[in-house]
């Protein structure tokens, strides 16, 4: 037996790195870094040459990925701590917004990114569907990279397993309450980035295909709805609120059975209007586009 639970040992992952980097005097977290990143790959590679090719200036992108950035964290960060643990967050309200700790839901993300896109669309007619298409070209390539950061903390695990790829951390990482140093979990933020990638060529398949403005959006609301119903049956790290399933579970199911439809809905009756719209740039006063 001891044999067996020694090759078990041996078997999983062991990830023993330090979520933050010290030099000199400062500190920099691993996790901030892997989010600038995906921020900046999101930016440049995703949002800037969708709007760009679509008539929209390099001005107006960077002001509107700025905002979109800012209340998405917000949101993000907010519904993690809904989501998680809130008792504590309520005793310790210190760490509420202490993201370089690691956690972000993105269902939090996808509330306040389109929120921002709503208030954008009312002061600068914009067209809404699509600065949401862009929202979440920025999401499927950006999100991966930032689950790295997730992988270094050790801050979204599943349960307790065996199988050759848990992982195991060290006294170093930023573990929530109930985890172990040494002790192997299910990588649930390497199951979250791989669901997000699958998602990304579904969505890359549309893109080549030219659908209409809003079917990348509609799409992905399902889909990423769809892969948080499976994957929180597998991470530990939230607990239960209703019938076994975790508060993200019921989001998606709130997102597939109320929100999806709506979209389908507000979607159908507005294509005709859309398509009509001018560009981003087009319903600026000339001074404004040509910043």
């Amino acid at each position: 037996m001891r044999v067996v639970s020694a090759l078990a040992h041996l078997a999983v992952i062991h990830i023993d790195v330090d979520p933050a980097l010290r030099l000199g005097p400062f500190t920099i977290h691993w996790y901030g870094v892997m989010y600038a990143v995906a921020f900046w790959v999101g930016w440049r590679f995703a949002v800037t040459p969708y709007l760009t090719r679509r008539g929209t200036s390099r001005a107006e992108i960077d002001r509107m990925i700025t905002w979109g950035i800012v209340f998405g964290l917000l949101g993000g960060r907010l519904y993690y701590v809904l989501q998680s643990d809130l008792l504590y967050y309520l005793t310790h309200p210190q760490h509420i917004l202490a993201v370089w700790e690691g956690g972000m839901a993105f269902f939090g993300a996808i509330l306040g990114s389109v929120a921002t896109i709503v208030v954008l669309c009312r002061r600068r007619r914009y067209p809404f569907w699509l600065l949401f298409d862009a929202g979440v070209l920025f999401a499927v390539v950006g999100q991966p990279i930032g689950r790295i950061g997730n992988v270094i903390n050790g801050d979204i695990l599943g349960y307790r397993s065996t199988l050759p790829w848990a992982t195991a951390y060290g006294p170093k990482a930023i573990l929530q309450p109930g985890f172990e140093p040494g002790v192997a979990y299910q990588p649930a933020a390497v199951y979250e980035a791989l669901g997000t990638i699958a998602i990304g060529l579904v969505l890359l398949a549309l893109l080549r295909r030219r659908v209409p403005d809003g079917v990348l959006s509609i799409t992905y609301v399902a889909l990423y709805s769809i892969s948080q119903l499976g994957i929180f049956f597998l991470r530990g790290s939230e607990p239960a609120i209703f019938l076994g399933l975790k508060q993200a579970q019921w989001t998606g199911i709130g997102m597939l059975v109320l929100g999806v439809p709506l979209l389908l809905m507000l979607w159908r009756r507005g294509r005709i209007a859309s398509a009509a719209e001018p560009s981003i740039d087009s319903a600026l006063p000339a001074t404004e586009a040509a910043r």
